[in-house]
């Protein structure tokens, strides 16, 4: 497989912590959690009292018949049809009463959820776009839908059951209690093994299954994402058969763990079903051996026993709920591991007065990644109205050194100048205002042509937008579709050629009409043609702006006013 469950080593939250975690996120939420509580155990209590009020109707028949006595009714003065018909007012309270709960209880889990997505992809924004070199996409992915989507069982079927579950069984033991304290001790040991001992001992079993399990998921996702993006070379070079054995492979070991958790389910409630038969088992050995004693009545035998047997849907509901904690605390662990995450690089907050652009002084910078050394000791003086031209063989930081003037990463020795100010204390907005950065693959998005032009200066008009695809020589091409600029593009601007997506990049680049450019590649995808009009406009683009343009060709390197060889300025 291929991350094998990642292996991670770290030390990951115990159950009770990340409960913690995200109790605190429903604080402006407790009156409606309350609502759902009260609505909860009128509810539960409403359910066990029917088949109680039932047997209680049935022993007041009898009573009047003559063929019982000395019964110790809870309604001494209520007759047959009295109880009956509070019998049935009871079921259909039960009715609205649930309805209530549930309602309150999704209320607040979608509501959550919504907040949660918000904070997680304000954490995104502060990890990226670091995050995206090393982090797998599908991973991603699967922690923005699936892992979040499995955090509603947590808000919506467990805060308020465990709440609902106390206090139901607490008032059931007083019921219990009125009749005979050895049996409110049953009930009270009885609802502790199921509601408490059986989900922790599921739990623990289970915990890294669960985790295992929504790791796993997440590999599939990335695999599933990768082996549809590569389509095309899969099928052209014959790789069909190998990938789609290695989708089984996926599929098997994700069959291998769900398979585990449903072993443990079904652990669960077998062991849940046993132990509430031999609590009413139990209980039914108890009251006989106290009526013999003198100590309880008939009607005590019969309506704790019917009422005990009808009381564990609470303890129940918690003992279930163990089987899906175990995916949701390894999804909760996975969110909150990501909102914990620290950036590689912290924005610098506040804004500095619009400054011209007067030079970037790259002074003797190191950078690697992990071990690898990418750049050593590197300096360069970038002048403002100059074409700089970098090159250099594939893998010597090209890239990155673009990156690193964008301040994606931190330079690990030496620093980076902007205006004679250090780009770590250089306000982030002001230097994504200053600086304009397209990278080898651009990045289009579901919507009109213009919209994603737009990206780069979101109030701009259409005429502004015009002037910018014209620079990037797109214009015509646009204007040769039936809708012009309000053209919907497909996801990822499929049904574009290469270099059409890479002169929209560029265009986004000209409407952002910053004051230093930075382009990897730009004419990578061009034909000659069209990579004579765009260095034409990039060469009239410098006598107001700076450009550092980083390419192989030797046709685009013609138009630097400086040439540069990267690791060797």
């Amino acid at each position: 497989m291929r991350n094998n469950v990642r292996d991670k080593k770290f030390n990951r939250r115990s159950g009770l912590v990340i409960m913690g975690r995200l109790l605190k996120l429903i604080r402006n939420l407790l009156p409606v959690i309350a609502l759902a509580v009260l609505f909860g155990v009128l509810g539960y209590l409403s359910m066990t009292a029917i088949p109680t009020l039932a047997m209680q109707a049935l022993l007041k028949f009898l009573q009047e018949q003559g063929k019982l006595s000395n019964a110790n009714f809870c309604f001494k003065f209520a007759n047959v049809n009295s109880i009956l018909g509070l019998m049935v007012i009871v079921a259909v309270l039960r009715g609205f009463l649930h309805y209530a709960e549930q309602y309150c209880n999704h209320y607040i889990a979608f509501k959550i959820l919504a907040l949660i997505r918000h904070r997680v992809f304000i954490a995104l924004r502060r990890l990226c776009p670091a995050k995206l070199e090393v982090k797998e996409r599908g991973n991603l992915i699967s922690v923005l839908t699936s892992d979040i989507e499995l955090l509603e069982v947590f808000y919506a079927h467990t805060i308020s059951p465990i709440a609902i579950c106390i206090i139901v069984c607490t008032a059931l033991i007083v019921f219990f209690a009125y009749y005979h304290w050895s049996i409110a001790l049953l009930a009270l040991l009885a609802y502790l093994f199921v509601g408490v001992v059986v989900p922790l001992v599921n739990s623990k079993l289970g915990n890294k299954v669960g985790v295992a399990f929504r790791e796993q998921m997440s590999d599939m996702d990335s695999f599933v994402l990768e082996s549809l993006r590569g389509i095309e070379d899969i099928m052209m070079l014959g790789y069909g058969e190998k990938q789609a054995a290695k989708l089984s492979e996926e599929s098997n070991s994700l069959k291998g763990q769900a398979s585990k958790l449903t072993k443990y389910s079904a652990w669960q409630k077998t062991l849940t079903l046993i132990s509430i038969f031999l609590a009413s088992c139990g209980n039914l050995l108890l009251t006989i051996n106290l009526y013999q004693r003198g100590s309880l009545g008939v009607d005590g035998i019969a309506i704790t026993s019917i009422t005990l047997m009808s009381s564990f849907a609470p303890t129940i509901a918690l003992a279930n709920l163990s089987n899906s904690l175990n995916l949701t605390f390894a999804s909760g662990e996975r969110v909150l591991s990501l909102l914990d995450e620290q950036a590689v690089v912290d924005e610098v907050e506040g804004e500095i007065e619009t400054e011209t652009f007067e030079n970037m002084l790259v002074d003797a910078v190191s950078f690697s990644y992990g071990p690898k050394a990418v750049l050593t000791n590197y300096t360069l003086n970038i002048l403002p109205k100059q074409i700089i031209g970098i090159y250099g063989p594939s893998g010597c930081g090209k890239s990155t050194f673009l990156k690193l003037l964008m301040r994606f990463w931190d330079v690990k020795t030496g620093a980076i100048y902007l205006n004679k100010r250090d780009l770590r204390e250089y306000p982030t907005s002001n230097l994504r205002k200053t600086e304009s950065y397209i990278s080898q693959d651009t990045q289009l998005f579901k919507g009109t042509i213009r919209e994603n032009i737009a990206i780069a200066k979101m109030d701009a008009s259409l005429d502004e937008i015009e002037s910018a695809a014209k620079k990037a020589a797109i214009h015509d091409f646009i204007m040769s579709l039936s809708k012009g600029y309000d053209t919907e593009l497909e996801e990822l601007g499929a049904g574009l050629s290469g270099g059409q997506r890479q002169r929209i990049g560029l265009a986004r680049a000209f409407l952002h009409d910053s004051e230093l450019i930075l382009l990897d590649e730009p004419t990578s995808n061009l034909d000659a043609l069209n990579e004579g009009l765009i260095l034409k406009k990039l060469k009239e683009e410098a006598k107001t702006k700076t450009i550092v343009l980083v390419s192989h060709r030797e046709s685009t390197l013609r138009i630097a006013d400086k040439v540069v060889n990267c690791g060797k300025a």
